[in-house]
């Protein structure tokens, strides 16, 4: 007999079943680019409904990491998504370029050529800040567009442009006008190596160890005789701030007693008849962890006699010769310390705020490089936080120290510089969360807008209102300047809405670099005496910059007023999410999004940060050297990315398999459809069950599916895609088709039928996939295009979402399907203890029989090739059962295996008997033999 391999169906095509994507996805970018796929997504869709996904600005420094990564693919995902859904999709895509990492880098380069950045123009300066964002945004964005990024990276929007910062200035300017701005001395986050204010969003918590002491304070006895050798203990993590105290602070809420020392503890600094007021409740405590044995209680002491009592400052013979009154405040507490509170109010808020009710001295002790003032006595010219130790030093001289311990905390620090902040108080520029109701407002808004998830809502309605004034000034050169005019005696503010319209354009026309070298005079019109007024010199927060992008992206490119979405990290509460809030509420009375949706950190796979120091760090591009942007993206799409992330070379080895199996099954797709033609599809009602229910299937998981995009459930509708392709398609339709497909006739109704539902899944698959895995679906369409069928939409990201025919939605065929499965699987465990007993080898080997406890089942299988369902020569129902019959998970389903005798097809390997062999092989294999030469 002629060859018969010749004559059997193999797969043939292109796709490789090695992705080998590292290396082949820079051709669909290019591919992309060429055919102006963008364009034509664009075109297509121009008469449909809006869709705005409104982009955070990621700052232009450095390359990109892979909270970067995922929140842009995320993006990615939702924006190719969208268009499938409908929807004119609108991402334009934008980077924050102001502020001090960029000022930092520069200075860098400075300190390394030693040179002197104060002797530097400011105008010289800002335009090499200027240069270094613009080379980081030409490399960030070859990163992202690697990553596979569809949007258009030429419209691309930044901060620093005139466009932008016109309007950055125009927003800030409006709310002058409203009343909503003011100039306030308040304490404020400073940081002392970057000699700025921080806002709270510049500012991350994180542990550090202080120095805890406990100091006395001792009471004036000028007129009270009983009132010598008494002290007040005052306890303090921050000593540096004592050559800052004008005050003591108590609580009425609290009970005190008087307590006398009986021995001398001459390390301790107490000493025999020596009395201390202290917090009745923690005065055992504080006894016991300084061995402190011998006191004894005198008496409660009455909180109205705390008001009279006047201190000396502890180092009170150095300069510090003023009285220290003792006044009630209600954030005293007998949590931990003394029940007392030392009171510096330039250094705190609390303390401020106290300072301020009881009219106190507010002095400024620190200058803005952390080093104190010459108006400090013994202290003059030092650094805060080094002269500690010489504080406590001279405080214990001064035998005024009781104790000293090392505290463990959780304390401020620049998220930029990661070094410890300060309070300090200083003339700054606020918007007020009071004045126009900007606080009930923005409260307001939170309740309209819908947050993904919904923890999320309670996190910034938490920070909305406990939050302080927004502080705007910043003491730096690289920013958006604060464009107000004030007089130099009052210190007010020039509202005039005539002077801002001439300030913007001032800005539009010549930039913001201008304001800094032009006079005050260039601004002023002939009403003003240009003597009297003076330019603002601070720049504002890099969060206001970006907060107000959705006047100079959505407004200003003629999109809607409002984002249909913001996404970002869960950090972006106290960030962007919150800034953008109080920016469009405080001028347009509402919020600038009607969704917002968090994503969790990227932590290593042990769920530490990342970070050089601790030799964790995967980059991006460590991922794409290794296996491509689209097993990247996969990853991406199959975690929970509303929590924080773990990811590992191990777990991307994982997500690689699923690749593999999603690849494979496309694969045999493509392999499959070779020379297909339109003309093969077979009408719904003239299908088989199998090819019916797959059909089901589809239509059920389509629809799963789409609804998974529009709420962002990606992990939810890639696992449903990689079960469907493991389990329905390789597991049962492709496993129990494979035979028709290679060895039935090209043509025959079976053939046709199979290679129909392929054709479904294929354009399913490519519909489902593409937003998640754009090169990979690409390189499949291509070859569809290429090999089979011909004039197609060019790019599978070109095609949109489709809704299945309704006849293909049959739940009685699928809950019969469910039936046959059970005894499908029920042979595949008999047959396994076979095999495992070596008594068969496949399981065209078997001679099946089967028996239903119920006869109702017997209206299942109707129609129904068991042969074919369970892939074997042979399969009898029987009304009889014996020992030798075993039932698995159905107990009403029992299977037998016998081996069957029969003569083996050369073509097709299934047994037969021998009058159904002619010329060994089978009379289906003969004739499509025949009908292929």
């Amino acid at each position: 007999m002629d060859d018969l391999s010749k004559s059997i169906n193999l797969p043939r095509t292109g796709f490789q079943m090695r992705a080998n994507l590292n290396q082949s996805e820079n051709k669909w970018i290019e591919f992309w680019e060429k055919r102006k796929i963008k364009e034509k997504i664009k075109k297509k869709s121009e008469d449909k409904k809006k869709f705005i996904l409104h982009d955070g600005p990621p700052y232009a420094n450095g390359h990109i990491h892979l909270g970067h990564a995922l929140n842009k693919i995320l993006k990615d995902i939702i924006c190719r998504s969208f268009f499938k859904l409908g929807f004119d999709v609108n991402f334009i895509p934008g980077w924050d370029c102001h502020g001090l990492p960029i000022e930092w880098e520069v200075e860098e380069k400075y300190r390394k050529k030693k040179k002197n950045k104060d002797e530097v123009n400011i105008l010289e300066f800002r335009e090499e800040c200027r240069q270094f964002a613009n080379s980081w945004i030409d490399v960030q964005s070859k990163e992202f567009r690697r990553l596979g990024l569809d949007c258009f990276w030429e419209n691309k929007y930044t901060t620093m442009t005139r466009a932008s910062e016109s309007i950055i200035v125009a927003e800030l300017l409006k709310i002058l006008e409203s009343g909503g701005l003011y100039i306030g001395i308040k304490p404020v986050m400073w940081s002392v190596i970057e000699k700025t204010a921080l806002a709270e969003a510049e500012i991350e918590y994180k542990e550090k160890i202080s120095q805890s002491i406990f100091v006395k304070f001792p009471v004036k006895n000028e007129t009270q005789p009983d009132l010598s050798e008494l002290s007040i203990i005052i306890w303090t993590t921050t000593p540096w701030t004592l050559p800052g105290n004008r005050a003591i602070a108590f609580s009425k809420q609290l009970s005190y007693q008087l307590v006398e020392i009986c021995e001398n503890y001459e390390d301790k600094n107490l000493f025999k008849g020596e009395r201390i007021i202290f917090s009745k409740k923690l005065v055992k405590d504080f006894m016991k962890k300084l061995n402190i044995n011998s006191y004894k209680i005198i008496s409660d002491y009455h909180v109205s006699s705390l008001e009279k009592i006047i201190c000396r400052h502890p180092l009170y013979k150095f300069g510090y010769n003023f009285e220290v009154p003792v006044l009630d405040a209600e954030h005293v507490t007998d949590d931990t310390g003394s029940g007392f509170v030392h009171i510096a109010p330039s250094h705190g808020i609390e303390d401020f705020q106290v300072g301020k009710k009881f009219k106190l001295n507010i002095p400024q002790t620190v200058e803005d490089n952390g080093l104190f003032g010459k108006n400090i006595p013994l202290f003059s010219g030092m650094h805060i936080f080094k002269s500690e130790n010489l504080i406590i030093n001279k405080l214990d001289d001064e035998k005024k120290l009781v104790s000293k311990n090392d505290f463990a905390h959780s304390y401020p620090h620049s998220w930029r510089s990661k070094k410890p902040l300060i309070y300090r108080t200083t003339p700054q520029w606020f918007i007020s969360m009071e004045k126009n109701s900007l606080r009930l407002k923005a409260l307001k808004e939170i309740e309209n807008v819908n947050w993904i998830p919904e923890i999320s809502k309670r996190r910034i309605l938490s920070m909305v209102k406990e939050r302080p004034d927004w502080c705007i000034s910043r003491q730096r050169s690289w920013g958006v300047p604060i464009t107000i005019i004030y007089n130099k005696k009052t210190l007010e503010p020039l509202i005039d809405k005539n002077l801002n319209k001439r300030i913007v354009k001032f800005i539009k026309d010549k930039g913001v670099d201008a304001w800094f070298n032009e006079p005050v005079s260039s601004f002023l019109d002939k009403k003003f005496d240009a003597n009297e007024y003076e330019k603002v010199t601070d720049i504002l927060d890099v969060w206001f910059d970006s907060g107000s992008s959705h006047a100079f992206v959505l407004k200003h490119f003629g999109l809607h007023d409002k984002a249909d979405l913001y996404l970002e990290g869960s950090d972006q509460h106290r960030g962007w999410f919150q800034s953008s809030l109080l920016e469009s509420c405080a001028i347009y009375n509402e919020s600038p999004y009607k969704s917002v949706l968090t994503h969790g950190f990227v932590l290593d796979e042990k769920g530490k940060k990342m970070s050089k120091s601790l030799g964790n760090v995967i980059s991006p591009q460590d991922v794409i050297t290794k296996y491509g942007a689209d097993i990247l993206r996969l990853w991406v799409a199959s975690c929970n990315y509303k929590e924080d992330l773990k990811i590992s070379f191990e777990s991307l080895k994982r997500q690689s398999e699923n690749y593999r199996k999603i690849r494979n099954t496309i694969r045999f797709l493509l392999g499959n459809l070779f020379s297909w033609k339109e003309s093969e599809i077979i009408e719904h009602n003239q299908l088989p069950d199998l090819e019916r229910f797959i059909r089901h299937r589809l239509y059920v998981l389509n629809k799963e599916i789409l609804e998974d995009y529009r709420n962002y459930n990606f992990f939810s509708l890639i696992q449903k895609v990689i079960s469907f392709c493991n389990y329905e398609l390789s597991s049962i339709f492709f496993d129990i088709r494979k035979d028709i497909l290679y060895c039935d006739h090209l043509d025959s109704l079976k053939r046709r039928s199979v290679r129909t539902i392929l054709y479904d899944v294929f354009n399913c698959l490519e519909r489902w996939l593409s937003p998640v895995l754009p090169f990979t679906t690409e390189e499949a369409w291509f070859t569809w295009n290429s090999e089979i069928k011909k004039n197609q939409e060019e790019s599978c990201h070109l095609l949109q979402f489709q809704d299945l025919p309704e006849e293909w939605n049959d739940n009685n065929l699928s809950e019969k399907w469910i039936f046959l499965l059970e005894i499908r699987n029920a042979v595949s465990q008999a047959l396994e203890i076979k095999r495992e007993k070596k008594e068969i080898k496949t399981s065209l080997e078997a001679d099946i029989r089967i028996f239903f406890e119920k006869k109702e089942y017997l209206s299942c299988i109707e129609g129904i090739s068991l042969e074919e369902l369970c892939i074997s020569s042979r399969v009898y129902i029987t009304d009889k059962r014996d020992e030798d019959f075993q039932s698995f998970n159905n107990n009403e389903i029992h299977v037998k295996i016998l081996n069957f005798e029969g003569i083996k097809c050369e073509r097709c390997w299934k047994l037969f008997e021998e009058k159904d062999i002619v010329k060994k092989i089978c009379h289906r294999c003969s004739d499509a033999h025949k009908k292929t030469l």
